[in-house]
């Protein structure tokens, strides 16, 4: 997110580094937490709508991927296959949950902005990369991984959302 506005510095190393180790086991904590939920909720498996478990699936995809590309090495060939894996996980995540209006029944939700802004800075993930700019395209990875995932993550954690009530209720 904040790559938008800040201009990023130039980039010292591509080793991974305290940030990117930091949201890496965040990713890792939160797929677990989601296996959990998802199997807590096993007796009720039935009555959620397709679109959810489609959301659901694509956020799977992305959250395992997060830790090895960003702890794994960079610029190989297998990083840039995941790489595009994750962004189009990520894209369809942020699409199909615009079709995803449980929580404010028929109607968009605050949450849909950030839906929006994932459609917007995914492609440009892959666009950096192309382009070898290397500090744009970690920063851009960054606020992804922070905001679409790790902070979007925290809320569907909520009693009154389908994983935290699985989770929790």
């Amino acid at each position: 997110m904040a790559s938008l506005f800040i201009k990023n510095k130039p980039i010292k190393s591509i080793t991974p580094d305290w940030y990117e180790k930091l949201l890496a086991a965040v990713a890792v904590a939160l797929f677990v937490i989601v296996i959990v939920a998802l199997a807590k909720g096993q007796a009720q498996w039935s009555q959620v709508p397709r679109g959810v478990w489609l959301h659901l699936a694509t956020i799977v995809v992305a959250l395992a991927l997060t830790p090895y590309i960003l702890l794994g090495l960079r610029g190989t060939k297998i990083h840039r296959l995941l790489g595009k894996v994750w962004v189009s996980a990520m894209v369809a995540t942020a699409a199909i949950s615009l079709f995803v209006r449980y929580s404010n029944p028929g109607h968009f939700s605050v949450i849909h902005i950030l839906s929006v802004f994932v459609l917007i800075m995914a492609p440009r993930v892959w666009l950096t990369a192309r382009k070898h700019n290397v500090a744009a395209h970690r920063g851009t990875v960054r606020g992804l991984v922070t905001g679409a995932l790790i902070v979007a993550g925290y809320f569907t954690l909520l009693e009154t959302r389908l994983l935290g009530h699985w989770l929790f209720g």
